[in-house]
């Protein structure tokens, strides 16, 4: 009965308007002075101790590290490293734009950044060059959404936080199914530009690509810091944050000099305006999980999956079906913290490890960003291309399949995520 009072208010709130963080937060503070005995104390310790977690300020430093690179021209070089790669190829620059998309990933960690970088210096290019804009657009799109994939990850970040599980870890799980969702994104573009008859690029030679590489050198060498850091433990993933952070900086001002320092405090602020939003979410969202783990919500759940003899791949398309339904009305930062801890204990009591769980929920936030109603990345794809909402889902259709396929793979093969952690951490 509490379970349906919490979830009907929070809905009721959210159906207004309402932020998430507010409706959360007021969710929980209605509950609390009218239908509970809880001390008001707990709450408020609660409050502070939910937050202070070390693993937390990697999010302020990576949301830095992507406005950054975002405004200080790697993206460009990155996107002339790719076309000199594939451009030769059936749909060269829309492949190039996947391709791109999955190097910016590396080193910035959102997708609507993805989009925004990497999208709005490849579809005029497109255009120009006789594609029409809902390919393009349905490329980028798409692709974007390997930036919460491919580490590093805010979004892995918020399911650590969540869940206690190591954000090391989940890094390394997110390798293998990024590249191969990236891999299985490629194959769609390069099949619908090869039925259509789109354009290719003049194939480079290897001395133009090598000249494309030492160009977009400096981008690259930030997926090897930080993989390369937490990989051999020089330093932890919140580390490598603040080390991703202060190298985008001294990059794009020193070295590329795409960024003055008027523009500085601009990103500076930016990045404060969105680190604040993430954490004043994340904040609500552990007072909502404290409700819900106090009035034993998440146990009970539990018990009447594991009475009901639900098994793994029951349990797994019922976690998916419910994902991709709050895709439909909630971004993915407020997905993994209000769903993570109420799945996660049904999920580990089932024998499913918590770090193929956390790719398996990313996973899905990547569907749902590509999507309508609140489809994020659809929203920043339309602010560039001027397109309607409705224009872009028919657009992105072909690669949302793709995912949707991708995601099951990744559901019921947990090899393919816990390769490269078994490999490393043992």
């Amino acid at each position: 009965m509490n379970a349906a009072i919490i979830f009907v208010l929070l809905l009721a709130l959210m159906l207004t308007g309402m932020p998430i963080s507010i409706s959360l937060g007021l969710t929980v503070l209605t509950f609390l002075f009218t239908m509970t005995s809880v001390p008001i104390e707990s709450v408020a310790l609660k409050l502070f101790t939910g937050i202070e977690k070390f693993e937390i300020m990697a999010i302020p430093f990576f949301i830095l590290a992507g406005n950054f690179l975002t405004h200080g021209g790697v993206a460009r070089r990155m996107i002339n490293f790719a076309s000199s790669m594939v451009g030769h190829w059936h749909g060269g620059l829309a492949l190039a734009g996947v391709m791109a998309c999955a190097l910016f990933a590396a080193v910035s960690g959102s997708s609507p950044a993805t989009v925004v970088a990497i999208g709005s210096i490849i579809l005029p290019a497109m255009v120009r060059q006789g594609y029409p804009k809902s390919f393009g657009a349905g490329v980028i799109t798409t692709s974007g959404a390997l930036g919460i994939l491919i580490p590093p990850s805010i979004v892995m970040v918020m399911y650590s936080v969540s869940t206690n599980t190591s954000v090391g870890k989940l890094f390394m799980a997110g390798v293998v199914p990024g590249l191969l969702l990236a891999t299985f994104l490629g194959l769609t573009t390069w099949y619908l530009a090869r039925k259509h008859g789109y354009p290719r690029l003049p194939k480079a030679s290897w001395g133009e690509r090598f000249v494309a590489f030492r160009k977009s050198a400096w981008g690259l060498l930030l997926i090897v810091i930080v993989m390369g850091g937490i990989y051999t433990g020089v330093f932890t993933p919140t580390e490598a944050a603040a080390m991703a952070a202060v190298y985008a900086f001294v990059v794009a001002l020193f070295v590329y000099k795409d960024m003055g320092w008027k523009q500085v405090p601009r990103v500076l602020l930016d990045s404060a305006a969105m680190s604040a939003m993430l954490l004043y979410i994340i904040t609500n969202a552990v007072l909502f999980s404290f409700l819900m783990t106090s009035e034993g919500i998440p146990q009970a759940m539990a018990g009447w999956i594991l009475d009901k003899g639900f098994g793994i791949v029951t349990f797994l398309l019922v976690v998916n079906v419910l994902l991709l339904l709050a895709g439909n009305v909630m971004e993915p930062s407020s997905i993994v913290l209000i769903m993570a801890p109420i799945l996660f204990p049904v999920a580990t009591k089932l024998g499913i490890d918590p770090v193929h769980f956390g790719i398996i929920m990313v996973v899905n936030m990547e569907v749902g960003m590509c999507h309508p109603p609140v489809g994020l990345n659809l929203y920043v794809a339309s602010g560039i291309t001027k397109m309607g909402i409705s224009e872009l889902t028919v657009a992105v259709l072909p690669w949302l399949l793709t995912m949707l396929a991708f995601l099951v793979l990744i559901t019921y093969v947990p090899q393919i995520t816990m390769f490269l952690p078994d490999l490393i951490y043992k």
